[in-house]
């Protein structure tokens, strides 16, 4: 960052953005978990990144440049490498008379600026640019990937011999493209005449590539040589992972083969270690709903638990709450299937029923190594789910993840695991149910007038009125669609939350076994969010769209 957190926080007390305890409390949260101060900010919507972008470039004494808004010509986009661009959060965006404009998020790089000064013997004007500014500006005039590949496959005759191509660098690209775009796998697909490339952003698949059937073969075994599978393997499915150095950082790469019809399909799942990186902010989490998760994990006992169905965002908000506990005092290990993301000072073992190695034993074990907290993958049975308890009765903090709909539901499911209800209502201490949905893009945001009658036919009365108030006209979001988030209209995703703490009223009603309506209609009398709730919230707030939200609530 440019500037430090303190003169960030006289920046924000300055200008009157937020009072001095809300302030220090974003702060001491920030400092706790990791989080950037900046992030932390931006995500309570106290602040917005162009805002922030003006305050820092006031304090720097140098001027501030939207890149998004503003028409760069290709030629003097090239002047400084996309590759150097990328590292270096530098973007080239006008010629003048005098010299070179330049945008960068840390103008104290001077070495660069000489650099760029040397090769175009032109002057240097230095302009300050948000880095979130910077790589959006970089999505946008970064040549398209059906093109960059057309160029690619122009330099040898295909029709000749596909043994020419060089698909050691079309798969270098695929994967580079993909984690710019911040695609969670890569779908490669043989058909018929071609093969077909997608990726899946935002949880969405987006056909992003065709190249010629020919190459299908190579690709895939030049995928299999990277992951160790068998090359002279093509009627069983195989799976296998591979670790890729790319500019930004070491990425991981789950990989599962399988033969189809028309030839062997592949999928990359990345494991891009930035895209863990969250806070429970940063996920979406309001702010009631995050103390009382925070007063949960801050215990030294009990149970934590996310649930939601599989790709809500499970695994990454246990993520979150376990890099706000890993301090060197604590001894933390978890039990996965698989390791996906590796923490560091955390102890993980991976799962393997091969060898015996199953949650359960792998618990049984991990309670023999003095832990104060356990990240259990996932209970999916009853010895797990009465070890866990167990666990958690006798001084250790865990925390797990079911397949449930919503918070509720977990309750009954763990009596129906053989769990006592009274051990039930003496561990767990907070349930979180979770959704994911597409973030409405900040580059193409619109306004919509609408009526609350239209709302009306997919929403409860009550709820309306809550966020919206008793206005007939009503204003909402959408995306109109941009090189940015790839005319979709969405870019990124948030979570709609859904947290039930175990009070003593629900307590009585656990040991009573209580249907799972009645436990939710305490905890929504006890002040319970529900994610449709949360999703309203988060539509009247401009954050995502009423489609969004009724997607995934009938989910």
């Amino acid at each position: 960052m440019i500037i430090t957190d303190d003169q960030l926080k006289v920046l924000v007390l300055k200008n009157k953005l937020i009072d001095e305890k809300g302030l220090n409390k974003i702060f001491t949260y920030s400092k706790d978990s990791g989080v950037n101060l900046v992030d932390a900010l931006i995500e309570n919507n106290l602040v917005t990144d162009e805002n922030l972008g003006l305050l820092i470039s006031d304090f720097l004494k140098l001027p501030f440049i939207i890149l998004t808004k503003t028409s760069i010509t290709p030629e003097v986009f090239r002047i400084i490498p996309e590759r150097i661009a990328r590292k270096y959060k530098a973007i080239a965006f006008a010629r003048v008379k005098e010299g070179i404009k330049v945008a960068m998020s840390d103008p104290r790089n001077t070495e660069l600026l000489q650099l760029i000064s040397k090769k175009t013997g032109e002057r240097i004007f230095v302009y300050y640019a948000t880095e979130k500014d910077i790589n959006n500006t970089l999505r946008i005039y970064r040549k398209d990937l059906q093109k960059t590949f057309d160029e690619l496959l122009e330099k040898v005759n295909l029709e000749k011999s596909a043994e020419e191509a060089p698909v050691t660098k079309i798969v270098d690209l695929l994967i580079n493209y993909a984690y710019q775009d911040k695609a969670s796998d890569i779908h490669i697909e043989p058909l018929e005449k071609d093969s077909l490339i997608r990726f899946r952003i935002d949880g969405v698949l987006h056909d992003v590539l065709t190249l010629p059937k020919d190459l299908n073969d190579r690709i895939i075994t030049r995928i299999k040589v990277l992951s160790r599978l068998r090359t002279d393997e093509h009627l069983s499915s195989q799976d296998g992972k591979m670790r890729v150095k790319l500019e930004e950082e070491t990425i991981d790469i789950r990989v599962s083969i399988i033969p189809i019809s028309d030839g062997e399909k592949a999928v990359l799942r990345i494991l891009a270690g930035k895209s863990k990186q969250y806070s429970l902010i940063d996920l979406g989490m309001r702010q009631e709903d995050l103390d009382i998760v925070t007063e949960a994990f801050l215990k030294s006992y009990g149970m934590i638990l996310s649930t939601g169905p599989t790709g809500s965002g499970k695994s990454t908000t246990i993520y979150a709450i376990l890099k706000i506990l890993n301090t060197r005092d604590k001894n933390i290990t978890t039990i996965e299937d698989p390791v996906e993301y590796k923490i560091k000072g955390v102890n993980q073992i991976q799962a393997n029923p091969k060898t015996n190695l199953t949650f359960a034993a792998g618990l049984r074990s991990i309670l023999r190594q003095d832990p104060n907290v356990v990240f259990v993958g996932e209970i999916r049975d009853v010895e797990t789910a009465g070890i866990a308890v167990n666990a958690a009765l006798t001084g250790h903090l865990v925390l797990s993840t079911l397949h449930t709909n919503d918070a509720a539901t977990t309750l009954p499911r763990l009596t129906d695991m053989k769990v006592e209800p009274f051990l039930v209502a003496s561990t767990v201490n907070v349930i979180i149910a979770q959704r994911l949905v597409r973030k409405i893009c900040d580059m193409c945001r619109t306004s919509i007038d609408t009526s609350q009658n239209d709302l009306l036919k997919n929403l409860p009365p009550e709820i309306i009125k809550k966020h919206f108030g008793n206005k007939k006209d009503l204003v909402i979001y959408k995306g109109a669609g941009c090189k940015v988030c790839l005319f979709t209209g969405y870019s990124g995703r948030v979570g709609l939350f859904e947290v039930l703490e175990v009070t003593d009223p629900i307590k009585k009603l656990i040991t009573e076994k209580a249907p799972s309506d009645l436990i939710a209609k305490q905890a929504i009398s006890d002040g319970m969010n529900t994610m449709l709730d949360d999703g309203i919230e988060k539509v009247a707030k401009g954050t995502t769209s009423i489609e969004e939200v009724l997607r995934v609530n009938k989910a």
